[in-house]
């Protein structure tokens, strides 16, 4: 019971502090050809208060090919369309700062030539106090292009499988970030400021519960007692109506 009320309590004391979580969701990965698609690709901080500078890159690889097209550069504030192909078809819809966590863009009339594979790379610099780190992330997408979107049963019951599996990796990335906000709010504060700030909290939290037992005792205590005087009084007034009857009988028998 103690753990888990220090738990809400850092919990509660590291709320404000926190900005938005980041959360590491796979893309979709089925298109329909005249429509618009979006390409998905995150990439997390591990640590949200450094600051950083990112570049993402977008390569393209058709079925049958080997080698990786470069299509999209988006180095903030401009984007660039680098293949004809995808020429005036290409949005960047990811972050909109130097600091990129998303690397999203959005196909434009998706046509079945779009079919293959696509690769996200963010290239990622933080600023570190001692020295800048250099880190590069990647990630694919195998996209599939049809010529309309699956309504039937199963893909119905398919997409309702993915959506609460993606929920569910959603929601335990949201508690594994957390943790790890949790753990760099510890790290960057005293711990004896913790502990002490901590406990304070707890004997705060175990005297209110304290206070509600004795009080929850002390009614239950003062109503039993009023109740006792309540059958003594009941006692003697029926010892009382049981004597003055005696006395009456005596008198009736003389």
């Amino acid at each position: 019971m103690i753990f888990l009320v220090a738990f809400l309590v850092v919990f509660n004391l590291l709320a404000p502090q926190c900005h938005g979580a980041c959360a590491e969701v796979d893309s979709l990965t089925e298109a329909v050809a005249g429509e618009g698609f979006l390409l998905g690709c995150i990439s997390c901080k591990r640590r949200e208060e450094v600051s950083a500078q990112s570049t993402v890159d977008w390569h393209f690889k058709p079925p049958g090919e080997e080698e990786f097209r470069h299509i999209f550069h988006y180095d903030h504030p401009s984007a660039e369309i680098l293949h004809e192909d995808f020429s005036d078809r290409l949005e960047w819809r990811g972050t909109k700062t130097s600091d990129i966590q998303i690397g999203a863009i959005y196909i434009l009339n998706v046509t079945f030539n779009d079919t293959g594979m696509f690769r996200c790379s963010i290239n990622r610099t933080l600023f570190l106090p001692q020295y800048d780190e250099n880190v590069l992330v990647e990630k694919e997408v195998e996209l599939t292009v049809v010529a309309v979107a699956d309504l039937s049963g199963e893909g119905h019951c398919q997409r309702k499988h993915t959506e609460e599996r993606d929920l569910s990796r959603t929601v335990s990335q949201y508690f594994i970030r957390l943790c790890a906000l949790l753990f760099v709010w510890l790290s960057n504060r005293e711990l004896t400021e913790v502990v002490s700030e901590i406990m304070m909290y707890v004997l705060i939290v175990v005297l209110q519960l304290w206070l509600a037992v004795v009080l929850i005792y002390c009614y239950k205590k003062i109503s039993g007692e009023q109740e006792a005087r309540d059958a003594r009084k009941a006692l003697k007034a029926q010892a009382g109506l049981l004597e003055s009857k005696d006395m009456c009988d005596r008198v009736q028998l003389e």
